[in-house]
């Protein structure tokens, strides 16, 4: 029997899921990764950082942001590049997260990792989120910045965050039928959740 396991958690932005990410893999022992697989990436493909950069989940200059703003046109030599490029940027991640989960135990936040790693026979999906205000609230301490400001980058990552996973994964980013947990840190706060999360999967994985 494989022992390793994977954790994959999606969020909302604001809900304190990487945090939650992060307390998990120390306490279990395992691996993390979020942006750090950019780096990776880059170091594994040859190719430099700016390029999974630009094609991040949460990048206005990723994939959705070439094809719904055109800026060659449609059928445009600018607009197919940037399709290809996005395309294959996305597959090299996608074979250094699959690498990444046959070596170690991991937990992997966001990059669409609960779908590239479908196939892997101890798994648990997770989506965390927050009550709005919640989220705000966290944004304004962290960024330091506005209410008005920290509203307005919510609306605009959560729909960065949508149209990239559900191109990837024909599912629907946050819906419940795409996890196996979704849970709302604002009922519990940081730390309560991260130990029922952890609870979950010990009991759902036997660890």
């Amino acid at each position: 029997m494989n022992e390793k396991y994977v954790i994959n958690i999606g969020r909302q932005l604001g809900s304190g899921g990487r945090i939650i990410g992060k307390k998990l893999a120390e306490s279990l022992g395992i691996s993390f990764y979020d942006k750090e697989l950019i780096g990776i990436t880059a170091k594994e493909s040859g190719l430099g950082k700016e390029f999974f950069e630009k094609a991040d989940e949460k990048t206005k200059f990723g994939f959705f942001g070439t094809l719904l703003g055109l800026v060659s046109g449609v059928g445009g030599e600018g607009y197919t590049d940037n399709y290809l490029q996005n395309e294959t940027l996305f597959k090299i991640q996608s074979d250094v997260i699959r690498e990444l989960a046959e070596k170690n135990s991991c937990v992997f936040v966001g990059r669409c990792a609960d779908y590239i790693l479908r196939n892997h026979p101890r798994c648990v999906n997770i989506f965390v989120c927050a009550d709005p205000g919640d989220r705000i609230e966290r944004i304004v301490e962290y960024e330091k910045i506005s209410p008005d400001k920290a509203r307005s980058m919510v609306e605009r990552v959560d729909k960065q965050r949508t149209n990239y996973y559900n191109y990837y994964t024909g599912k629907e980013w946050g819906v419940a039928a795409s996890y196996h947990l979704c849970i709302n840190t604002s009922l519990l706060g940081i730390e309560k959740t991260t130990e029922y999360i952890r609870s979950y999967v010990a009991s759902r994985l036997e660890i």
